[in-house]
């Protein structure tokens, strides 16, 4: 099971895709047109073969606008988990009784499940397989084009923070049908190639996705950039989209 795409929501679209571009040297991105069934639009952009989304919404009544109003601005969206068995995935999802609120299966394409929020906490989780493995019907047809990685190599990781971690991280792995195992600063969930963080709620913006791991080449480098763009955060962090990055070295 894999992190392979981090979704972000954003006010506004083209002020998020300037910064994200810019700070972690991204190449152009596909505005995939499913999205429009959920009052959204978005810009998907490969970072190596995992991936970063932007959605904003269209319309009013989106889960994304009740989203951004919930939290008090842009942030963390959605985790979307790479697996090799969906049959197996979806098993966990229904012992674990957890709701699924989206369900896409097309023949040797793509299959995949969301899961509700409310059942698991922090953030909308999808469990995807593609056909063949190595694409990504999300990033669009012609992502491998679209790759630039002398700045930014890889999504991987993201931090859940709720008021009760150990119960959300649990929960995570009930679903997910792994293990939950604390750290230093909260609970952790072991991924191919990366992990999912569960820590306290501290900064007043209550639960949510709040930040996501991107390994870079020369991670000073890239907190020049965010500096020259105003996208440090009070602590000096990089934060894009109104979402703390942590910069891995790659």
């Amino acid at each position: 099971m894999r992190l392979r795409q981090i979704a972000l929501v954003g006010q506004d679209l083209a002020a998020a895709t300037a910064d994200i571009v810019d700070v972690l040297g991204l190449g152009d991105a596909y505005a995939d047109p499913g999205v429009g069934k959920f009052g959204l639009t978005n810009a998907v952009w490969p970072v190596g073969d995992t991936f970063l989304e932007v959605v904003t919404p269209l319309q009013p009544g989106t889960t994304a606008g009740r989203l951004l109003e919930k939290r008090g601005g842009d942030g963390g969206y959605m985790v979307i988990l790479q697996v090799d068995d969906i049959t197996v995935a979806r098993a966990h999802i229904h012992a674990a009784g957890a709701r699924v609120i989206e369900q896409v299966d097309v023949r040797d394409k793509v299959s995949m499940s969301h899961i509700h929020p409310k059942d698991i906490g922090g953030a909308i989780l999808s469990v995807d397989q593609m056909f063949p493995r190595e694409n990504w019907e999300w990033g669009g047809p012609n992502w491998r084009q679209n790759v630039r990685t002398d700045v930014s190599a890889a999504v991987v990781g993201g931090e859940l923070q709720g008021d009760d971690p150990e119960g959300m991280a649990r929960r995570w792995a009930a679903v997910l049908g792994l293990t939950a195992e604390p750290f230093a600063a909260g609970w952790r969930i072991a991924l191919d190639g990366g992990e999912l963080r569960f820590v306290a709620a501290t900064d007043g913006r209550g639960e949510g996705l709040g930040v996501f791991d991107v390994a870079v080449r020369d991670p000073e480098a890239v907190r020049d950039r965010a500096r020259a763009r105003n996208c440090l955060g009070s602590d000096g962090g990089v934060v894009l989209c109104g979402t703390r990055v942590r910069l891995i070295q790659a």
